[in-house]
């Protein structure tokens, strides 16, 4: 079809929308009046405004279409060219400054066309402005192109009346086969991504969804642009179909196309030279900078994505960050970081506070015909330099992988694992509970870190931070029998005996660890099904991660429980609200980073599809619910921990079970801190450390004082706040 057409010149600014579509009685600026909602009154112009107009060099097709307020000063435009109803503000003769940006208000050198311009607003040489609404004390400079179309969407899944579906905008998250595709919309929250990219079996789900997003926007063609309150727009190519909100601040970006940028006074959006970002949704708080790419995506609120990064067909999480590299066809909890030009991230689930190192290629082999290969990993994944992971590959909480090349799809169900390959042996190495054993200060620190740079305004998902919670205590339970299963198997194999059932197996390597059997520490431990290949796979300090495991298990049950007593008053308190049923779900899911029992995620999917969940609103308010609900169910589910981990009816324990309970909690605690401690000294005491600096003072400089650590600091304060509660409570025990 040629795009070419030629028209009379009394048609530019008009028929915005086409008569057809128009409902009766209504003008083609019916919904533009509704948009506009500057309270400004306007009226014709005089003839002396006129005709100082046009000593000025401006015209337009029209002066009876050019609309003014009481306050306007014809002075202060000059080489303009109107086409169609425009309408202007107050014009006075100030100086808009941003930074070192100094701008006189007035409209200078510039075509508009059908557009609304607020009070005070600078522009100066656009070449075509087209069907803007522009708020008040905006700056708008050096732009060639900014313009809107009729059937503008900016940036949201939907498709417009009589519009034909392939118009439709889809996203392509976790899989390349778009198997797995979402709409994006304004709003979005990861939760929602992760329920419309989860659960494509249930066809009146996926639909309900659909028809959330369909009816969250309005279908009539005609809805014109917008440019919120002081935001400044300078040295910019192309923005079209771009809904930009206040305080935005554009400078140098090559285009802007079907866009909504999300920016207020309180988390202002920034868009630098060189990015182009076509079909997708910024969040509030957001920095896009130097030669950014974004197709098909998603930004949740103060994330970033700078220095040429690629973010395509993704959905980016709160408070994450990709620089240089490229992310394809993935969905990304918040707090991620991926910061090296050569890591390259496909296909890929990551569930937040995750770190990609340069030279990983995470989803870059495919093992079939068909690019629909997936990668899945727990929160706290932290693959190392030069990873190079195969589909499909599954990873539980804070896993860590070791430099290499895996050749094969892997499926490791061991959390807070690191992953490495003996490469003399030919094998794969696991060592659970590598973060408590060996790396403790990174482990609390990410936790705090999170906390403290949460900067989300609106914090409608409640996400959990801390490393011990339901997910991951779920998954150290299935662990804790994976390696009692894989530990028996030694046993027997060291005594000469015929393997037995899993469960006679495992109630062996219980009776061995139970009893310190320094044997279990000697025993070469194997596991089964982590990868697809014929190699061993080998787990190293089996039995120290058992034992490691429960420890977490029962700190953080008793954690829980101290943390409640501030409002129980009492353990037995606490107890009596156990619900007689299990709470100890088989399964807890991370739904964008907020964390649900399988009971109440069913519930959302039962409400959606019964109606009682009936928008994306609506859904959300579920979320904050559920939220405001997590602390109490969180301590039913350390209270049922506690009971499972230790045998031990808590409802029958007795005064002797919880001054012990209590006091291995304070040897965690201690143990915890100086692991903290201990894991942060090495980088002070590692000769291939000190070797880099002459003196103490020039390490103290580069490095900061190892004394003067505020997070270790601050460590030692709560342990010595949880240490005097602990101790003053045992002693109204006794």
């Amino acid at each position: 079809m040629d795009k070419f057409k030629i028209n009379p010149v009394n048609t530019l600014g008009y028929n915005f929308i086409d008569n057809s579509k128009l409902p009766e009685g209504k003008d083609e600026y019916y919904l533009r009046n509704i948009q506009n909602r500057s309270g400004i009154e306007y009226r014709h112009l005089t003839a002396y405004e006129i005709e100082a107009l046009v000593r000025n060099n401006n015209s337009s097709d029209d002066w009876n279409k050019v609309l003014v307020s009481n306050s306007f000063n014809p002075s202060l435009v000059k080489n303009c060219t109107f086409f169609g109803l425009v309408r202007i503000g107050k014009l006075e003769p100030l100086v808009l400054e941003y930074s070192d940006l100094k701008v006189l208000v007035g409209l200078y050198n510039s075509t508009i066309i059908s557009s609304d311009i607020g009070n005070n607003v600078a522009i100066d040489n656009v070449n075509y402005l087209s069907h803007y609404i522009i708020e008040d004390e905006c700056i708008i400079l050096n732009v060639n192109e900014l313009l809107t179309t009729p059937n503008a969407k900016f940036g949201n899944g939907i498709v417009k009346d009589g519009e034909p579906e392939e118009k439709r905008i889809w996203m392509e998250v976790r899989n390349e086969n778009a198997g797995r595709k979402i709409m994006p919309f304004n709003r979005m929250l990861p939760g929602d991504a992760f329920l419309w990219s989860k659960y494509r079996a249930d066809k009146e789900l996926l639909k309900c969804f659909e028809r959330f997003t369909q009816t969250e926007f309005g279908t009539d063609p005609g809805y014109y642009g917008k440019i919120g309150t002081r935001t400044v727009i300078k040295n910019c190519a192309i923005i079209k179909d771009a809904w930009i909100g206040s305080y935005a601040y554009f400078k140098g970006a090559n285009k802007i196309k079907n866009v909504t940028i999300n920016s207020k006074y309180e988390a202002q959006t920034q868009i630098g030279e060189g990015c182009e970002l076509v079909n997708g949704i910024v969040g509030f708080g957001c920095r896009i900078f130097y030669g950014v790419k974004a197709v098909r995506f998603v930004m949740a609120s103060h994330s970033q994505l700078k220095y040429g990064a690629r973010l395509l067909n993704s959905y980016l999480g709160n408070n994450a960050t990709i620089s240089c590299c490229e992310v394809l066809n993935s969905l990304i909890y918040p707090f991620h970081e991926q910061h090296h030009n050569n890591s390259f991230l496909c296909a890929s689930f990551v569930m937040g506070q995750s770190n990609i190192a340069a030279g990983a290629t995470i989803g870059s082999n495919h093992n079939s015909r068909s690019p629909d290969g997936e990668i899945m990993a727990g929160r706290g994944f932290w693959p190392g330099l030069c990873v190079s992971l195969k589909h499909n590959s599954k990873f539980p909480a804070f896993t860590i992988i070791a430099k290499g090349d895996y050749q094969s799809e892997l499926d490791i169900p061991l959390p807070f694992s690191l992953i490495s390959q003996n490469i003399v042996d030919d094998s794969l190495v696991v060592m659970p509970g590598y973060w408590f054993m060996y790396n403790y200060y990174a482990l609390a620190r990410n936790a705090w870190k999170y906390i403290d740079r949460d900067k989300r305004l609106e914090k409608i998902q409640k996400i959990e931070f801390d490393y011990l919670a339901p997910d991951t205590i779920k998954e150290m339970f299935a662990g804790i029998e994976l390696l009692e299963l894989y530990i028996g198997k030694a046993i027997l194999k060291h005594l000469g005996k015929t393997f037995t059932t899993d469960k006679d197996t495992i109630k062996l390597a219980q009776k061995y660890l139970n009893e310190s059997n320094p044997l279990v520490h000697e025993l070469k431990v194997y596991g089964e099904g982590f990868e697809n290949s014929k190699r061993k796979v080998e787990i190293i300090k089996a039995a120290k991660a058992w034992k490691v495991y429960k420890r977490m298990i029962v700190f953080y049950s008793i954690k829980e429980i101290h943390k409640a007593l501030e409002e129980y008053g009492t353990i037995e308190n606490i107890i009596a609200k156990m619900p007689a049923k299990t709470s100890l779900s088989a399964s807890w899911e991370n739904v964008g980073g907020q964390l649900m029992s399988e009971d109440d995620l069913q519930n959302i999917l039962k409400k959606i599809k019964n109606g009682s969940i009936n928008c994306w609103d609506d859904l959300h308010d579920f979320y904050k619910l559920l939220g405001k609900q997590y602390p109490q169910k969180k301590l039913v589910h350390a209270l049922f921990a506690l009971q499972k981990v230790t045998g031990i009816n808590l409802k029958k324990a007795t005064k002797e079970n919880w001054t012990a309970w209590f006091n291995e909690s304070l040897e965690t605690a201690q143990w915890k801190l100086s692991g903290i401690i201990s894991s942060r000294e090495k980088d002070y005491t590692s000769h291939f450390r000190k070797m880099m600096y002459d003196t103490q003072e020039e390490m103290d400089e580069v490095l900061g004082s190892f004394s003067e650590n505020s997070f270790i600091i601050s460590e030692k304060e709560l342990f010595a706040e949880y240490e005097k509660s602990v101790k003053a409570l045992l002693k109204k025990m006794k």
